[in-house]
């Protein structure tokens, strides 16, 4: 019994050392690392019970000029398709759309797809491609057309058959969007503010639109110093893949109501995230592990912008990360701040 009792006290310690010690200082003291050294810039966020804990802006001072506020947002690349997944399972919720669902019943001029259903697109599954990508290079940076797009993603065909295997595919949350879109009758736009930024009360996050305002540059640092990107994403060609611009802090508010179920229900939830053990990709939702600590949530990365938001079940916390200066990979940024947190070891790479 003693010894159950003790495996048991061990099982549960890191998680209780996280949710209780959220320790601010050694945090500003990795994070006025980063910055001294000019190895990134960005922000985080922190949340403990759906109420932010802690919270840094860093390394924006080393932008001579740079103008910018607490509600400047960052380009959040892929973490849209979270919110992408979220808003087709609110359609499953009201029964207005199903995971058999065929893709051959939107778009049946896609290869394959009288086999490729809703939950193959959620899933990374389907054996669609990376529409992104054409020739090897990203292609998506300059205007282009629906069609152009559409062409493309048949062009490029099947890689595999259905639930062969896991690969991860842009195409397949372009299509997700456009169901979406036909569906709810509404562009992306209107049916995120319509179903996750006015319910959510947010302030700062918001789909693409033309020259919208208040969202951080990117930059590359070479030469001792940072420089504005020439050029990212053309944001309209990865609306619902990758166009979402947002703070730390209201990503935060988003994984918050959305694993405390104010969004969709428990069960619905469930059937978005991925199996323990089986799974590192869910439908719309990853894994992310830290040496037995799971996490779940979605990354992203733009030419010049990358974030990662995740969220601890056990312990009730979540984390924000955006960046628009990226010398430390997020992976690795993101590890280093959860070691802080679980008073684990943190190394900083040296950089040339």
């Amino acid at each position: 019994m003693k010894n159950k009792l003790a495996a048991l006290l061990i099982a549960i310690l890191p998680t209780f050392l996280f949710a209780q010690n959220i320790n601010s200082e050694k945090l500003d003291t990795y994070f006025n690392s980063i910055e001294n050294k000019n190895l990134g810039i960005g922000s985080l966020s922190i949340f403990k019970n759906g109420k932010e804990v802690y919270t840094k802006h860093f390394g924006q001072k080393n932008i001579p000029g740079l103008i910018y506020n607490q509600s400047t947002k960052y380009q959040v690349g892929s973490v849209t398709k979270m919110i992408t997944a979220v808003l087709i399972f609110k359609l499953i919720e009201d029964n207005k759309l199903h995971l058999t669902d065929k893709l051959a019943e939107f778009y049946p001029q896609i290869p394959n797809s009288d086999k490729i259903t809703i939950k193959h697109l959620l899933g990374h599954t389907s054996g669609l491609g990376s529409y992104v990508v054409k020739d090897g290079e990203v292609w998506v940076t300059e205007k282009t057309t629906d069609k152009q797009i559409m062409d493309l993603i048949i062009q490029q065909g099947k890689n595999f058959e259905p639930d062969e295997k896991v690969a991860y595919s842009n195409s397949a949350y372009y299509l997700l969007a456009k169901i979406l879109e036909e569906k709810y009758r509404k562009s992306y736009q209107k049916i995120v503010r319509n179903e996750i930024i006015k319910p959510l009360g947010l302030k700062n996050l918001d789909s693409f639109r033309p020259n919208q305002k208040n969202v951080y540059p990117p930059y590359r640092y070479n030469d001792n110093s940072w420089h504005l990107l020439d050029k990212d994403l053309d944001f309209l060609n990865v609306i619902g893949v990758g166009d979402i611009a947002a703070t730390s802090y209201d990503l935060n508010v988003f994984v918050n109501n959305l694993f405390h179920n104010n969004i969709i229900k428990k069960e619905t939830l469930q059937l978005m995230e991925p199996l323990i053990g089986k799974e590192d990709w869910g439908r719309g939702i990853a894994v992310w592990d830290f040496e037995g600590t799971i996490f779940y949530g979605h990354g992203g990365d733009t030419l010049g912008s990358h974030a990662v938001l995740i969220y601890n079940k056990e312990a009730d916390i979540s984390i924000a990360y955006n960046t628009n200066g990226e010398r430390i990979k997020k992976e690795d940024f993101i590890k280093n701040v959860v070691n802080v947190l679980y008073d684990r070891e943190v190394k900083l790479p040296e950089l040339k």
